[in-house]
């Protein structure tokens, strides 16, 4: 990593995703969460709007919104504490932390780099080795996952 704090916001980042991992294969209700729960609840349309000081057309359109992903953060954090809930969101990193991300990347820009400068030297017949071209992969992406450059995410 380019420095200490970088690093240190890396980790604190992936001890928070850590978390998530627990809810990661978890099913969204077909309906969405608003539909469902109010009418696990059953709460009406009306009751749920009492209690945001809105209309029942408001929470079905609501519910239509958070069904076709359409709704802020802010609207379902409002729902949330109208049913006595807690509202949470969050990212789970499909390489399971931000550090594992970094490190995918960085292999993938070091490979790219490492066989393109080995092709050129295949064509002046100073071929290299596939050892010394593994190694040379793996000491280019450690450069790169330590200096975090911007073209990392070109």
């Amino acid at each position: 990593m380019k420095n200490l704090q970088q690093k240190l916001i890396i980790e604190q980042l992936d001890k928070k995703i850590e978390q998530l991992h627990k809810i990661d294969n978890l099913i969204i209700p077909s309906e969405g969460w608003v539909y469902s729960i109010r009418t696990a609840m059953k709460m009406s349309l009306r009751q749920l709007g009492n209690r945001m000081g809105i209309t029942a057309q408001s929470v079905k359109e609501i519910e239509l919104r958070e069904k076709s992903e359409t709704i802020s953060i802010k609207k379902l954090t409002a729902v949330a504490r109208a049913l006595d809930m807690k509202f949470v969101y969050g990212f789970i990193p499909g390489e399971k932390s931000i550090e594992n991300i970094i490190e995918k990347r960085a292999y993938e820009i070091a490979e790219r780099i490492v066989l393109r400068t080995s092709m050129t030297m295949q064509l002046e017949d100073q071929e290299n080795s596939e050892a010394r071209i593994e190694k040379a992969i793996k000491n280019r992406a450690e450069e790169i996952i330590r200096e975090m450059p911007k073209y990392l995410w070109d």
